[in-house]
């Protein structure tokens, strides 16, 4: 019995230690981060200004070399990695190898962005011209006239392409590893740094890199840094994300455009059509109606359902917040909802609107379907879900623009083509790794950390398992308001520094 009551004993002592010298790690990583702040912000501004559209190879290079000259001024050993395949933006690897260490830490952020249209930005703004604002200027901030060297609010936010999503990501990773090493906080695991140039794309060839360098990339878990954290500003931990693949519809007309007046009632209007179409495949609440879209869902488990209510609540915050009176869903929980598949339309275009509209039947009509997927669903049985049903409404499904003979042949016609998607992930709440990853960014904060079973975003954490055989977990770290992926994209400064802090204790778990 004796033996048994140490251990009882000894337990509650080693958390205690482990606490405080978390805490003594952390209070060393802030001051770290104060003292050096105009430093780190003006080599932020600097990534910043580069321009990071995954298809501009050139400036895609650009923020690869700067990423990697960043690493090794911090002394990480680091090096381009490219896909067999031509095109393939290079990630930028690094890694830290520690005497005895209890476990292979890889930490991912992506550094390529969305595409812009610097015309839809506020004024004063510009994607690669960071500034900083006191808030966002459509919610009735102000840009600060900011001299190098000037002392940094860290409620002002920086606004850029990519300040949120994803190059903070990337800046907190390499300032975690370097704050450890400057305020000689010792290392006990090893760490892998891995930033992909392609995720914004579909991460088209993420596969390719990691078969031909899997023995680089071992590891016990890989930590995804992407995304936002809580609505309610908490510092959360997400255990999976939904898949994502988009369906091309193309509905077609006339093969000319045709005056409405003179022709309308006899010929078809493809927008009429489309619009027809893609109301039928929802009810007034937002459920899905077609066969099956619901059948291949993995239910939560036991420890995710009382994950997810544990969650505080958003509902009314987002309401109020993007002007929303009644949400789909028929009432059921925000986070619920995100372990649901979505069938949503990104866009509609037919003939023009506003000063240019004209009375006319136009030849065609377009939209992009953007299909979320968790855990059960498949990519390719989804988008034939969605086939069968337009099948069933009369359309003859074709893949590419319809010839004479098919026009004649079939009353309606509808050409679809998807792009690359990837399937849902979701790793175990009681992995015992996991759980040593969480109790690291608990040692953060004094209230108790989000847990989220799935994110409604999408990454391609599949690829991870099935190409590394890897765990996942991700850690959100920006502002849930920082307008990522549209115009006028910030981040708070006090995310980036907490995110360092963050890291900086997973790098250091026990």
């Amino acid at each position: 019995m004796k033996p048994a009551v140490k251990r009882i004993v000894a337990m509650p002592v080693l958390l205690f230690y482990f606490a405080v010298l978390s805490q003594t790690t952390q209070i060393k990583i802030r001051q770290y981060c104060q003292a050096n702040q105009a430093e780190l912000i003006e080599e932020y501004r600097e990534f910043l200004s580069i321009p990071n559209m995954a298809a501009d190879s050139l400036n895609i290079r650009h923020n690869a070399d700067f990423i990697k000259q960043m690493m090794e001024k911090r002394g990480i050993r680091a090096e381009l990695l490219f896909g067999k395949s031509s095109g393939t933006n290079p990630a930028v690897f690094g890694e830290i190898k520690v005497k005895d260490a209890k476990h292979t830490i890889a930490l991912y952020a992506h550094y390529d962005g969305q595409p812009v249209n610097p015309k839809q930005w506020s004024e004063g703004l510009s994607p690669f011209n960071p500034v900083f604002i006191t808030a966002p200027l459509e919610r009735g901030g102000t840009i600060i006239n900011y001299t190098k060297g000037d002392p940094i609010n860290p409620s002002w936010r920086i606004s850029g392409r990519s300040s949120a999503d994803d190059k903070a990501g990337v800046m907190a990773i390499i300032n975690a590893y370097d704050a450890l090493v400057k305020t000689k906080v010792t290392l006990n695991n090893n760490i892998i740094f891995f930033f992909e140039g392609e995720e914004e794309e579909g991460s088209t060839h993420i596969g390719e890199i990691f078969e031909q360098y899997k023995s680089k990339l071992n590891s016990d878990i890989f930590i995804i840094i992407d995304g936002p954290r809580h609505v309610t500003g908490k510092k959360m931990v997400s255990f999976g994300v939904r898949g994502d693949v988009n369906m091309y519809l193309t509905v077609y007309g006339p093969k000319r455009p045709l005056h409405s007046g003179n022709y309308g009632n006899w010929a078809p209007n493809p927008a009429l059509n489309l619009v027809q179409l893609l109301a039928g495949m929802k009810d007034e609440k937002g459920n899905v109606l077609i066969d099956g879209f619901y059948d291949d869902v993995v239910p939560l488990s036991a420890s995710e359902k009382e994950a997810i209510a544990k969650v505080p609540g958003i509902e009314e915050t987002l309401k109020k917040e993007l002007g929303i009176q009644q949400p789909d869903g028929e009432g059921k929980p925000f986070l619920e909802l995100l372990s649901l598949p979505t069938l949503n339309i990104n866009g509609i275009q037919s003939g023009n609107v506003g000063s240019m509209a004209s009375n006319q039947i136009p030849t065609k009509a377009e939209a992009v379907l953007d299909l979320r997927l968790v855990k059960g669903n498949d990519g390719e049985r989804q988008m034939q879900k969605v086939i069968h049903y337009i099948e069933s409404k009369g359309y003859h499904v074709i893949d590419k623009d319809p010839v004479d003979e098919e026009r004649l042949q079939y009353a309606r016609l509808i050409k679809i083509t998807h792009g690359t998607g990837y399937n849902a992930q979701r790793t175990p709440m009681d992995l015992p790794i996991a759980k040593s990853v969480v109790q690291a960014v608990q040692s953060t904060i004094d209230y108790p950390l989000v847990l989220i079973p799935s994110s409604g975003g999408s990454l391609p954490l599949i690829v991870f398992e099935q190409k590394l055989n890897a765990k996942v977990l991700s850690i959100p770290i920006v502002n849930y308001d920082n307008n990522q992926h549209a115009e006028n994209e910030n981040l708070q400064i006090s995310f980036l520094w907490e995110g360092i802090e963050t890291i900086a204790a997973v790098m250091t778990m026990q």
